[in-house]
């Protein structure tokens, strides 16, 4: 026997039923002994969850009550499956069946499928996006790679809904759900690709679990003959369940209800990929008879961390809130959490990076250390912070930043026009290296405005606005750097970050965080806009953002630092305000809970204000009213409608001579700058400034958009135009 052995990874197995029952408190003790009936155990983050599981199916094989071979106990990830068979192994409990709901349903439609069907079980295509493509092709509709990603994730979301081509557009307005296409034309896709796939014999990842449920519906002699191989389920992370997996769940079942459920509705941050709470908060209506457990009691984070958890959830609405679980930390207290406000995001990611090196310094281990973020697309500004610092790290759940398909096609175009840009037209008109980027990534799907919604489109729009941040950074570097030289510093960025990973910081979006921890932990870009998204319309979905930011707190055993930017390029306009879901916990806020975070001197968890270069941090901002719609009084959160202060949808009182003279003098003062237009005043502050007509520079200066640089550069023109008079120059005001 090793040393090994005797170590905490490896614990002596039980030597009975009882002993597999020390250790654990009362409510995991109720858990592990109710095996009888219908049971659902409600448990919030950090409080050993799994352990109750786990030791509920092991007490029960130990004491005789359970066969190991009748038990399914099911989760979402073959990581997942993993831990808890080894768990069971360490307990005793050998020979109990753990796996996905996919790989239980694959194992049986392989068995049945001769039987059900006959011959063998059609080939299972591991991407179904090569397919989706040739659907388009024969549906004449051009998809480019991330629009390809985007209908695939709709054709997903249908199956899993067990929603019919047919069906899909009303289903997409039923479910408040934002199409990246229109929705007949999705259809039209879906219904094709599905019309493939039968001609190719060959069926994909949702297939498995719809033919199984097609199965076990259809053959009652085959249904029985799996509800006597399995009688008793467990299923982990029951609020993530789509409604087909609930289906094959029911049919696994039968008539019978010995299942056990566990579960948090404040944890649900995957319905649009089809997941719903629902399922979970129903379970005493199905089963009014049910045993419920609630286990509050979090063994992973400090008081201080879990008292801002609470404080989220607090602030609530929804169904899923009205089920929210207050925890209630075992830990000895740690440090308050921190709040930090930085000028722009360069310096925000540089200040993490920053007080990562002192944490590693001062012998944090760096694989305890996560930086979490909201969209994929923040990674490379942490990637490049972490690498200049010296820290190494690790991405989960993402791909590098250079790995990215559009970036590594913008690197070629890149290339192509530093050898060639004598003869490219596109080139003809650029003065200065940023010039030049933004003209050849124009090539490559980059607008001056982001395009609406989300997924794979935003993404990799958000990638080529990385690339085109970066020229202006080297610009503002080295003023008379090429676009060879620009070509060389992403040679030279992609080659040190292709280097082989040690461990690492962890980098990492809060979806991909589900499920694990850190030692410490930095949320960042936590602003208006990215948290929540700009996307997130609803009530749903902004209810939804909050619960993925309370997974992300969750996540920090120790140390947790919180911090978002005013803008996002240094010497932007600062028009950011922190997340709204911080109102009335971070120290000096206040907001509709009364709730303040404790501590708020220097040694707790005050504000600290981040900033790089100069003497001094930036000048603290004072608390704003929430901006509202001057037409239906509705509180705005969208940055575009902030800037015309009405809602979208609301009528608009523009002058539109006024709007197309200030289009057309823009113009005319990008072409003399040499300047995209958006960079002398975007479409929205134009509106903006058409919509309320400005009679003097204090009005002026009111309108988002406008600022003291822009005001003293172009404010005489703009009220010259105004006051229907002609611009006074180029250079007035300058």
């Amino acid at each position: 026997m090793t040393a090994a052995t005797h170590s905490s990874l490896f614990p002596p197995v039980p030597d009975s039923a009882d002993a597999v029952l020390e250790g654990l408190d009362p409510e995991q003790r109720a858990v592990a002994t109710a095996l009888h009936g219908p049971v659902c155990v409600l448990a919030g983050a950090g409080t050993g969850k799994t352990r109750a599981i786990t030791h509920r199916i092991a007490y029960g094989v130990r004491a005789g009550i359970l066969q190991p071979s009748s038990v399914l106990a099911v989760t979402f990830t073959n990581r997942a499956a993993g831990e808890m068979r080894g768990r069971l192994r360490q307990l005793g409990a050998q020979g109990v069946q753990a796996r996905t709901f996919h790989s239980a349903a694959l194992r049986q439609l392989q068995f049945f499928w001769p039987k059900a069907v006959g011959g063998s079980l059609p080939r299972l295509v591991d991407r179904k996006i090569q397919l989706v493509a040739d659907a388009a092709a024969a549906c004449r509709v051009r998809l480019d790679r991330g629009e390809l990603r985007d209908v695939t994730a709709e054709i997903e979301w249908s199956k899993v809904t067990r929603t019919v081509p047919a069906d899909y557009p009303l289903a997409v307005v039923k479910a408040g759900r934002e199409a990246p296409r229109d929705p007949a034309e999705i259809a039209q896709l879906y219904s094709v690709y599905e019309d493939l796939k039968r001609d190719r014999a060959v069926i994909d990842f949702e297939d498995v679990l719809l033919l199984t449920v097609g199965i076990l519906q259809d053959r009652h002699d085959i249904a029985e003959q799996v509800r006597a191989q399995y009688q008793h389920f467990v299923v982990d992370e029951y609020q993530d369940v789509s409604p087909l997996q609930q289906r094959l769940l029911e049919l696994w079942l039968g008539d019978r209800d010995s299942l056990c459920v566990v579960g948090d509705a404040s944890q649900t941050i995957y319905s649009f990929t089809g997941a719903t709470p629902d399922h979970l908060l129903d379970f005493r209506t199905r089963h009014p008879g049910a045993t419920v457990v609630k286990l509050v009691r979090d063994y992973r984070s400090t008081p201080q961390v879990v008292h801002l958890a609470n404080g989220l959830l607090a602030q609530a609405r929804g169904r899923a809130a009205d089920h929210r679980l207050e925890l209630i930390s075992q830990r000895p207290a740690g440090p308050e959490p921190v709040y930090t406000e930085y000028a722009d995001e360069p310096a925000e990611a540089e200040g993490a990076a920053r007080r990562i090196r002192e944490l590693v310094d001062a012998g944090v281990p760096a694989a305890e250390i996560a930086v979490l973020f909201r969209t994929n697309a923040q990674s490379e500004t942490y990637e490049q912070a972490l690498a200049d610092a010296g820290v190494p790290y690790q991405l989960r759940g993402a791909e590098r930043f250079f790995d990215r398909p559009e970036v590594r096609k913008a690197g070629v175009a890149l290339r192509a026009a530093a050898r060639f840009g004598g003869n490219d037209a596109l080139l003809d008109d650029t003065v200065d290296l940023p010039s030049q980027v933004r003209a050849v990534l124009s090539g490559e799907g980059w607008t001056t405005e982001p395009p609406a919604g989300s997924g794979a489109v935003r993404e990799r729009w958000e990638s080529l606005a990385a690339l085109v941040n970066l020229a202006h950074d080297v610009a503002a570097a080295r003023p008379t750097a090429t676009l060879a030289d620009f070509v060389a510093e992403l040679d030279e960025r992609a080659g040190a970050q292709h280097a082989p990973t040690v461990q690492g910081v962890t980098l990492a979006s809060l979806h991909s965080a589900k499920g694990l921890e850190w030692d410490v932990v930095f949320l960042v870009g936590v602003a208006e806009g990215m948290m929540p998204i700009t996307y997130a319309k609803t009530d749903e979905q902004i209810e939804e953002e909050r619960r993925l930011l309370y997974v992300g707190v969750t996540r920090a055993r120790e140390r947790l630092h919180v911090s978002w930017s005013l803008s996002r390029t240094p010497g932007g306009r600062p028009g950011r305000r922190p997340s709204r879901f911080l109102d009335g916990l971070r120290p000096g806020s206040t907001g509709s809970t009364g709730t303040v975070g404790r501590g708020g001197g220097a040694g707790g968890g005050g504000v600290e204000r981040g900033f790089t270069g100069g003497p001094s941090p930036a000048p603290r901002r004072t608390q704003r009213t929430p901006a509202r719609c001057r037409v239906c009084g509705r509180t705005l959160t969208d940055a575009g409608e902030m800037k015309l202060m009405r809602c979208d949808d609301c009528p608009s009182d523009m002058d539109e001579g006024l709007y197309e003279r200030l289009r057309e003098w823009r113009a005319d003062q990008a072409r003399l700058s040499g300047q995209p237009a958006f960079c002398v005043f975007t479409d929205r502050t134009l509106m903006a400034i058409a919509e309320s007509a400005p009679d003097d520079d204090r009005e002026l200066a009111r309108i988002p958009g406008v600022g003291m640089r822009k005001l003293n550069r172009y404010g005489a023109d703009v009220l010259a135009i105004c006051a229907g008079q002609k611009p006074v120059g180029e250079d007035a005001g300058d």
